[in-house]
């Protein structure tokens, strides 16, 4: 006779009701969280790579990183990219390209620099007099002429340049580079975003944003002019009664994370808020700007009578301190989004580009030498590693009616310096004109997966699961540049 189907094996475990079946839950994840340990313990034994500890796929030449950040698409053709032809052919139509409509609406006839380009270095790369400080760098920068972006908005454009994707959402660099290597000073965070004192740059915080990455390696917003608030403990409490609470929160905070495992924006809040106490030692001597001699304060121009460039010169100078202390990637802004009155707040020069960049250079062109002055004579550049970058080119037209450019995706110039770079290079080129990008051709991909190695990290490796894909700073593209390597 068979068994009646309705009753249970006699070894079977008991049947759970829902409240039973409830009761079991936290159960479950005790035993997930523990295997979790478990396998992290695992790798650390069999000397697997583990994100944030500090290990990397290959030996790195890098260990941190400065971005100098120009938003309003700053000109190639004006600042980097020397182009005979363009001032040969001055005020004739752009071969091809007569009727040209572009981002702005139409375009008039080329335009040649409105400053002088002159031989730097003992390279003797070209480079605009504009900025006769930053090309005295010019045996130590590798300047990739062949850039080319995907979009010829800001917004979209700022975002791409630093995150890899045109759409908000995702990692920014600084996140990813975080995210690998983790923390060289517990008492500072180990991204900092350093806006211009002008303002966030087009799309703001989205260009330093951790995407789907952990929230706690997402960039923290930090300037000479905005100092970190709420680090003094209040009138009337003691160095002890401070301590003892902190030990209370700490305990507290751990026992509340045992019952919300894998909760990153929690386990982010719990640590941001544990920075924050150990900052309140080290963010007021890192941010004292006075601690520095008064020749440092004259060569980077904090004094200045114009009120920008001296907050940018505070910003270079805070920049340089945090690097000097383990700040794994600092993003340091010249400009800020655009604004009703072209080209005021950042390079977005579409009426009257000399005008706007006889303004921009200056503020740009000292407090930056400096910077890497100090960074090279202090040995710093060694393991440094310095990028300039911003989202876009511009026409070699004017647009029609003014005396300015309009936006030019098709090719620009970033560039980089500092650890593991060949200095004097040029890698790429646009057409005689500086329109488009026609000689090894690169992507913002190919920048990043370039910066990546140098950081010691295969970027195709460099991996985080997301909505079921494995997603990369470098999306599914990019190449390093071998050609501008050490």
């Amino acid at each position: 006779m068979k068994p009646d189907s309705s009753e249970p094996p006699v070894n079977a475990p008991p049947l759970l009701d829902r409240r039973g079946f409830l009761s079991q839950i936290p159960t479950g994840f005790a035993g997930v969280g523990l295997m979790s340990l478990l396998a992290n313990e695992a790798a650390a034994d069999s000397g697997a790579w583990q994100p944030g500890k500090g290990k990397t796929h290959h030996p790195a030449k890098a260990k941190r990183v400065l971005q100098i950040f120009c938003p309003g698409a700053a000109s190639h053709i004006d600042l980097w990219d020397h182009k005979p032809t363009l001032e040969k052919l001055d005020g004739k139509p752009l071969p091809g390209e007569e009727n040209l409509v572009s981002f702005q609406g139409k375009n008039g006839n080329l335009m040649r620099p409105p400053w002088a380009f002159k031989a730097a270095g003992a390279c003797g790369k070209m480079l605009s007099t504009l900025l006769p400080e930053v090309a005295k760098f010019a045996d130590d920068i590798a300047f990739l002429h062949g850039m080319t972006s995907k979009t010829n908005t800001h917004g979209p454009g700022c975002v791409f340049m630093n995150t890899g994707h045109v759409t908000e959402g995702f990692p920014a660099a600084g996140s990813w580079v975080t995210h690998a290597l983790g923390s060289a000073n517990e008492n500072l965070p180990a991204y900092v975003a350093l806006p211009d004192i002008r303002g966030e740059p087009p799309n703001g915080k989205a260009n330093w944003s951790n995407g789907f990455l952990p929230a706690s390696v997402q960039g923290v917003l930090l300037a000479a002019d905005q100092p970190v608030r709420n680090l003094v403990p209040p009138a009337g409490v003691s160095p002890q009664e401070d301590a003892a609470t902190r030990d209370v929160l700490g305990f507290l905070n751990a026992r509340h994370s045992q019952t919300h495992p894998g909760d990153s924006d929690l386990a982010a809040r719990v640590a941001s808020y544990q920075l924050a106490a150990k900052m309140q030692l080290s963010a007021p001597e890192v941010s004292d700007l006075a601690r520095e001699p008064a020749a440092a304060h004259k060569r980077y121009g904090t004094g200045d009578a114009n009120k920008l460039k001296a907050a940018y010169a505070r910003n270079c100078l805070l920049a340089r301190r945090m690097l000097e202390r383990g700040v794994r990637y600092v993003n340091l802004y010249c400009a800020s989004r655009a604004s009703g009155v072209d080209g005021l707040l950042n390079w977005d020069a579409h009426k009257t580009l000399k005008q706007d960049y006889d303004r921009h250079a200056p503020i740009f062109d000292q407090p930056t030498a400096a910077l890497l002055t100090d960074l090279k004579q202090s040995g710093l550049l060694d393991d440094t590693l310095v990028l300039w970058t911003t989202e876009f080119g511009r026409m070699p037209t004017h647009q029609a009616g003014v005396r300015g450019r309009d936006h030019n995706p098709d090719g620009f110039t970033c560039w980089m310096m500092g650890a593991g770079v060949k200095g004097g290079v040029s890698h790429g080129a646009t057409d005689e004109f500086g329109r488009r990008a026609v000689e090894n051709v690169t992507t913002v991909w190919d920048f990043y997966a370039t910066v990546l190695h140098l950081l010691g990290f295969d970027h195709e490796k460099l991996t985080w699961y997301h909505n079921g894909l494995s997603r990369r700073l470098t999306d599914v593209h990019g190449h390093t540049i071998h050609e501008v390597l050490a």
